[in-house]
């Protein structure tokens, strides 16, 4: 099993040689006497104090020699360490499939040991498996007859995602109602804008709602305005009984509202209210 933290006992330490370096007060380039490879892994010391990368020092981009912000003093004790032996740098570690541990008692983990799929483990038991399938992903329980639970901060269910086959919103499951811009032909997106109302000021004709899924539901609340007596013309993507499109309720203020089902075709009305009272 792996664990994340205090990986640096898992590299190795090798002093710099800098003895070619005379410390006489101006000197502030040091060479290294070998290349440090990429990421940086050093630890440069200035008596006794452990020198900031960028601030206090910077690495040639040979990877020889560093460079002092300020001219170490005559007789300065400069101490270069090398870190080295965990790939991509000290506190990196490449796992290669085994089990990470995540808790103290050391039953809760992440595992990678399937190609392309990550498994959780919670409380010694397999909860969710993270995958691909397509370049889709796929999230799934990694037990059977398990359910995924959606859940607010106070421990409110919100959704469960059932094994049974079923999806259960034990709150408000809403598209929010959005408000189309009145115009000579309204545009009414299905996706981002399946609840929606629209207020019209002139006879206008209604494109067909573009974005639509084979089995959506949409709505449509149709208010007229302070004057009334606006007509709407219907795309022929609209289909209604007796392939007859209604005629709007013409009082002042009063809505009509309508709702159809997509069959990857055309919008079939499935249900109308009209000359409703909204305040």
């Amino acid at each position: 099993m792996a664990y994340i933290g205090q990986g640096i006992k898992n590299g190795t330490f090798a002093k710099l040689d800098t003895s070619g370096n005379t410390y006489n007060g101006s000197n502030v380039t040091f060479a290294l006497g070998t290349q440090v490879g990429s990421p940086v892994q050093l630890l440069v010391s200035h008596d006794g104090v452990i020198q900031n990368p960028g601030t206090d020092y910077t690495l040639a981009s040979n990877g020889t020699q560093i460079t002092f912000t300020t001219a170490p003093a005559s007789g300065a004790s400069i101490f270069i360490m090398e870190i080295s032996g965990a790939v991509g740098g000290p506190m990196n570690r490449d796992i290669n499939g085994e089990e990470l541990i995540l808790d103290v008692d050391g039953d809760t983990s992440i595992t990678a040991d399937t190609d392309d799929q990550i498994d959780i483990k919670i409380a010694s038991t397999d909860h969710i498996k993270i995958a691909t399938s397509s370049g889709d992903t796929v999230i799934q329980t990694a037990t059977d007859a398990k359910d995924i639970i959606i859940k607010q901060f106070d421990g409110n269910e919100l959704v469960n995602f059932n094994d049974g086959g079923y999806s259960s919103f034990t709150r408000a499951a809403l598209n929010p109602e959005a408000t189309l811009s009145d115009g000579a032909t309204p545009a009414w997106n299905a996706l981002t804008e399946p609840v929606a109302k629209i207020t019209i000021a002139g006879n206008r004709t209604i494109g067909a709602a573009s974005g639509g899924v084979t089995g959506q539901f949409i709505s449509l609340l149709i208010i007229q305005d302070g004057t009334g007596s606006r007509t709407m013309t219907w795309n022929a993507a609209y289909e209604f009984k007796d392939d007859t499109a209604p005629t709007l309720t013409t009082t002042a203020a009063k809505g009509d509202l309508f709702v159809f089902r997509y069959n990857g075709s055309k919008w079939l009305e499935v249900g109308r209210n009209q000359n409703l009272t909204l305040s």
